[in-house]
C-alpha cells in the first residue's frame, strides 16, 4: 500500500509532547480560507515553482505540455530548471518505507519523551494508509494523529483506538459560517469528536485563532460547550494567526483570498477557557 506524503518535519517541539517527527499527509476535504499549507490541500502530486532568484528563462514553459497553465505531476520541468527551483509537491512511499523513515530517530525520540505526529493535508483523507500506517507504528513509539475529524467515522475511531494522542482542530462552529470558511458541513467533526470523547484516547483541542471568525467570543463558547468535562481531554491549545499564512500560495500556482481583516489583532479570551475550569495554553 503507497501513502502520499508532502512533509517530514523532524525534531518538531509543537506537534505533541517531546521531540517528534511529524509527517504531513497529502489531501485534504477542508478548503479552509486561511490554509498556510496549500501544497498540502490536493491530493494531485504537482510541480512548485519558487519565484525568488527565477532567471525566467522560460525552459519550464517550453518543455511543459500546458505551458506550466496546467500541472498533471509529469515533473519534466523540475529537471531543465537550471537553478533547481522546482519540486514536486509529494512523494509516494509504500507504507513499510515510510515506517522504516519515520523510526530512524525512535531512540531520540523515546529519550525526549517525544514520538512520531501524523498530520496534513488531513491524515483521514488517506484514512486506510493511515490506519495502516498507525497499525506498522503501534508499540515502536509514542504516535499522535492531528486530525479535523473531518472523515470515515468507523475508521476514525478503529484509528484513535490504536493511538496515544489525538490533537484535534477545532474551528468554526456554525454550520453556515463553516461551509463559508471551511468548504464543508461540520456535523461530522462534531460526530467525530463524540467519537473521540468517548474514546479512552487522551486528546488535545487545536484552535486556531482566525481574527474575526474563529476568535470571536460566542465561536470560543460553542467550542467550550462541546468539550468541558471531557474526561481524556488534556488541554486547549490556542494557534494566535500567522500573518504569513498566504506566502506559500504563489509557489503553489494559487492565489491567496483571505475573507477576512489579516491586520485584526486575534483575540484568545483566555478567561472563558479558566472559568470553566479548561486548562488552556497559547502556542
Amino acid at each position: 500500500m503507497k501513502i502520499r506524503v508532502f512533509s517530514i518535519e523532524e525534531f518538531s517541539v509543537y506537534d505533541g509532547p517531546g521531540i517528534r517527527t511529524t509527517v504531513f499527509l497529502k489531501g485534504c476535504p477542508l478548503n479552509c480560507n486561511w490554509c498556510h499549507s496549500p501544497e498540502g490541500k490536493r491530493f494531485g502530486n504537482v510541480s512548485l515553482r519558487s519565484p525568488n532568484r527565477c532567471l525566467n528563462c522560460g525552459r519550464c514553459i517550453e518543455i511543459c505540455e500546458y505551458n506550466r497553465k496546467k500541472c498533471i505531476g509529469c515533473a519534466k520541468c523540475v529537471d531543465v530548471c537550471p537553478r533547481d527551483l522546482i519540486r514536486m509537491s509529494a512523494i509516494d512511499y509504500e507504507v513499510s518505507e515510510l515506517v522504516s523513515k519515520l523510526l530512524k530517530n525512535a531512540d531520540i525520540l523515546k529519550i525526549n519523551n517525544g514520538g512520531i505526529t501524523i498530520s496534513g493535508g488531513e491524515p483521514l483523507f488517506q484514512v486506510d494508509e493511515t490506519l495502516e500506517l498507525v497499525k506498522c507504528l503501534k508499540g515502536k513509539t509514542h504516535i499522535a494523529l492531528q486530525t479535523s475529524g473531518y472523515g470515515n467515522s468507523q475508521k476514525f475511531k478503529e484509528i484513535i483506538d490504536n493511538i496515544d494522542l489525538v490533537l484535534f482542530d477545532m474551528k468554526v462552529m456554525d454550520e453556515e459560517q463553516a461551509k463559508k470558511f471551511e468548504g464543508i458541513d461540520n456535523s461530522l467533526i462534531f460526530k467525530n469528536l463524540e467519537i473521540l470523547k468517548n474514546s479512552k484516547t487522551k486528546f488535545i483541542i487545536r484552535v486556531p485563532l482566525i481574527p474575526g471568525v474563529i476568535d470571536t467570543k460566542e465561536n470560543l463558547k460553542e467550542i467550550i460547550n462541546k468539550i468541558k468535562g471531557a474526561k481524556d481531554l488534556v488541554r486547549v491549545e490556542l494557534l494566535p494567526y500567522n500573518k504569513y499564512a498566504g506566502s506559500k500560495y504563489k509557489l503553489a500556482g494559487l492565489k491567496f483570498e483571505p475573507m477576512y481583516d489579516e491586520n485584526m489583532e486575534s483575540n484568545p479570551h483566555l478567561d472563558l477557557f479558566k472559568a470553566n475550569d479548561i486548562e488552556v495554553r497559547v502556542l
